[in-house]
């Protein structure tokens, strides 16, 4: 496996009145979680990347990591740290932002 995680931020883009994870912040999120994954030196053995619809417009902003495939809804500039500080370093998903999918 190339990463020992991998993030995908969702940055889809849906006409109006559709809710699309794009239009709430989503490029905001891809450049706050390369930043922090990068303050703490987990870059190259870990990746955040923008992506399509991950078909949770609903309860967006939608992330998901993987090789867990755990999916976070309604994800704020300021759940960023803590997510990388708890699933991408300590392994715990953050139980409150987590989808059941």
């Amino acid at each position: 496996m190339k990463y020992q995680k991998h993030v995908f931020i969702c940055t889809n883009q849906k006409e109006a009145p559709k809710k699309c994870c794009g239009e709430a912040h989503g490029m905001e999120l891809v450049e706050a979680f390369k930043q922090s994954m990068k303050d703490r030196n987990l870059v190259p053995t870990m990746r955040a990347q923008r992506t399509g619809c991950l078909d949770m417009c609903a309860k967006g902003p939608a992330v998901v990591v993987y090789p867990e495939g755990v999916f976070y809804g309604n994800v704020q500039l300021s759940d960023v740290e803590e997510i990388v500080e708890s699933h991408l370093v300590n392994n715990q998903p953050v139980e409150r932002l987590r989808l059941e999918v």
